[in-house]
């Protein structure tokens, strides 16, 4: 009975290891912002000047990773891993405003947190032009 045992214990490293590293995996390509993030208002929501202010700084800060077009093709993101978000897709649509602005201050590699190097008011004009990317 003991030999079955030893012989048990490296099959269940084994597959604990197997288990961590798909969770790891996991935890690398799922970007959640946490539940709070849906209960922070855009101040300057449906603003023509702050989305058109928006654009502008895309272009200056996220066009390099994201692409022209938001669809994650820019020229320095090809090395990245993983690939910048298609700030076009669906899935980046449909999260509320507030998660969307969460995720631009706190950032999360290889993308930067943009907490102190843009204003808050910079931070919701970029999430308005976020929103006329919709496919």
């Amino acid at each position: 009975m003991k030999l079955t045992q030893k012989k048990s214990i490296p099959i269940m490293l084994t597959f604990l290891m197997t288990l961590l590293a798909l969770q790891a995996t996991r935890a690398q390509t799922q970007w959640e912002a946490p539940a709070s993030a849906d209960n922070l208002n855009n101040p300057l929501k449906n603003d023509a000047t702050a989305t058109e202010s928006g654009k502008r700084t895309f272009r200056m800060l996220c066009v390099i990773c994201h692409g022209a077009k938001g669809k994650g093709d820019g020229m320095g993101g090809a090395g990245l891993t993983p690939k910048p978000t298609d700030l076009t897709s669906a899935k980046v649509q449909s999260q509320s405003d507030g998660a969307l602005f969460w995720k631009l201050t706190n950032g999360k590699p290889p993308m930067a947190s943009y907490e102190t190097a843009l204003p808050e008011n910079k931070r919701w004009e970029l999430i308005n032009y976020i929103r006329t990317l919709k496919k």
